[in-house]
């Protein structure tokens, strides 16, 4: 089975990266994965081909009047980058400015047409005129992957037939990243961390929506022996850096980990995650579990099904940082508590979100529907 899927977006972040490690975890399963996409680096390391599009800018409010303008012209692009793919069996397309121009390729452009859904429909087409143009795109499509139980529940509430629209996890590699003492040691050495401080972590995209105040300021509260680790980019870092300014040396800011994801996780006792509004299946969750840390969130939206009893903690009220200055505290005076809740991710996420099991789900969704429009 060939699979061509177009993803283009103005930066990479979990849903980019996931998608990635998806069409990857096919490869294992001995099928052919092409990407269509303006982000010439996005595979990484990765089998999959990637090859480039400029279809313009990802839709938006800000964005929608010039894409609508330029319509024809994107599609035009899109089907000759298509054309020269063909042919193939699958078409997946993961972000709303592909998924309406799907809408206009021919039938043999799109053989079985699956759409991936990384998180709540946006607000703006839920709504009038773009909802209406929404559900025309989603007509054509065969098979909708929903990157979460709410994801799914939201799509079926715009207007989408529920029997379209089916909940599949994120693709994680289990075997390639688990705790490492070694790493702990490197990282914490690195930055200065003794080894019997208590360490919270926090992997984000350091953005407006992302409440990563919260743990700033929860973690300002707790006693000298509390570090805090902020790893990421993003508009809101200076200002994140002066909200941490009370921390001093307890304070550290970090990039965004790359192949050494693993070991800064380590380094953590215990992974924050601080939802915007708009979360689907947040891989940072994911990771720190992986890496066999309990984690927490100081929301709901997007790890409801993730953050299962045992396996870490939603926080109530959420995003506040008394109460989650307080939570941290019982997982500072508990490390039995840290080492339970921390196998238990790990074992979650090896029973759901195996790349392997995942990518049986998927095949199972395309493969009959490619083999009948073959």
């Amino acid at each position: 089975m060939k699979i061509v899927s177009v993803m283009t977006t103005g930066s990479r972040g979990g849903a980019e990266f996931a998608a990635v490690e998806m069409l990857d975890a096919l490869i294992d399963r001995g099928h052919e994965a092409v990407m269509l996409t303006d982000q010439p680096g996005i595979a990484r390391d990765t089998r999959v081909v990637v090859r480039p599009i400029d279809i313009g800018p990802k839709l938006s409010v800000r964005t929608y009047g010039s894409l609508a303008l330029r319509s024809v012209s994107h599609v035009r692009r899109l089907r000759r980058a298509l054309e020269a793919e063909a042919p193939y069996d699958v078409l997946l397309v993961h972000y709303k400015k592909e998924q309406l121009l799907s809408r206009w390729l021919p039938a043999h452009l799109r053989p079985t047409l699956a759409w991936a859904e990384w998180g709540p429909i946006p607000f703006p087409m839920r709504r009038g005129l773009p909802r209406r143009m929404y559900l025309d795109a989603a007509r054509r499509a065969d098979v909708v992957l929903a990157i979460s139980e709410d994801t799914r529940r939201g799509v079926c509430a715009v207007g989408v037939p529920e029997a379209k629209v089916r909940y599949v996890p994120n693709v994680m590699r289990v075997d390639d990243l688990r705790f490492s003492a070694e790493g702990r040691a490197r990282v914490r050495h690195d930055l200065g961390i003794p080894e019997s401080a208590f360490v919270v972590g926090c992997i984000s995209r350091f953005h407006p929506k992302k409440r990563n105040d919260v743990v700033v300021d929860a973690v300002a509260t707790l006693d000298h022996d509390a570090h805090l680790v902020l790893a990421g980019d993003g508009e809101t870092e200076d200002d994140l850096r002066a909200r941490a300014a009370p921390l001093g040396e307890r304070a550290h800011f970090v990039p965004t980990p790359g192949h050494d994801v693993a070991d800064h996780l380590s380094a953590f006792d215990v992974s924050v995650f601080c939802p915007s509004p708009t979360e689907g299946a947040p891989r940072a969750v994911l990771l720190g579990m992986l890496v066999s840390r309990p984690c927490i969130a100081t929301g709901a939206e997007g790890v409801a099904d993730i953050l299962a009893p045992g396996a870490g903690a939603i926080l109530e009220p959420e995003n506040d940082p008394a109460a989650l200055a307080a939570l941290l505290a019982e997982y500072a005076a508990d490390s039995d508590r840290r080492a339970r809740e921390g196998a238990e991710s790990r074992r979650r996420i090896e029973t759901t979100y195996a790349a392997p099991v995942v990518a049986a789900q998927i095949e199972a969704l395309l493969a009959p529907r490619s083999k009948s429009s073959a």
